[in-house]
């Protein structure tokens, strides 16, 4: 069972119980907004990762991350990118079938046009009253399931 692992806008605090709700994916794709190369080099740790850089990844580090990027998992083509509002393509005729993304903090999964938009939340410092959360993507069956993990309960 493919099990993709979803986080976003770390802003350089990995939470243990990020970690733990990713272990057992098989890649796992951070949204940017990532805060240093600690936050990546601890996921890699736990699985292969793909990563694109975000609005607040700044610095010589951050130079390295692309903008946006293109994961295949078991044959499924996934696009990746920080701000869903600088998506320049068309995603299901350039033959993706998920997007992911990460900048508003706020979790969210929809199929538009048969393509599956999943933006797994912050894992990061809490936001206003946002949750933390980081996702699960699982591509073993269709419809695909997309479960959300809250990470931030012990500072609610």
């Amino acid at each position: 069972m493919p099990v993709v692992g979803l986080i976003s806008d770390t802003h350089g605090l990995l939470r243990p119980e990020a970690v733990r709700a990713l272990a057992g994916s098989d890649v796992i794709i951070h949204a940017g907004d990532v805060g240093g190369p600690e936050i990546l080099d601890a996921l890699r740790a736990v699985a292969p990762v793909v990563a694109v850089r975000g609005n607040v990844d700044t610095g010589a580090w951050a130079s390295a991350l692309p903008g946006t990027a293109v994961a295949e998992v078991c044959g499924t083509l996934i696009y990746v990118l920080h701000d869903l509002n600088e998506l320049d393509l068309d995603p299901a005729a350039a033959g993706f079938g998920v997007v992911v993304s990460g900048h508003s903090h706020q979790p969210a999964s929809a199929e538009r046009g048969g393509v599956l938009f999943v933006n797994p939340g912050s894992a990061g410092r809490r936001r206003f009253k946002l949750p933390v959360t980081v996702a699960r993507l699982d591509l073993g069956r269709r419809p695909w399931n997309v479960e959300f993990i809250d990470c931030g309960a012990a500072d609610s």
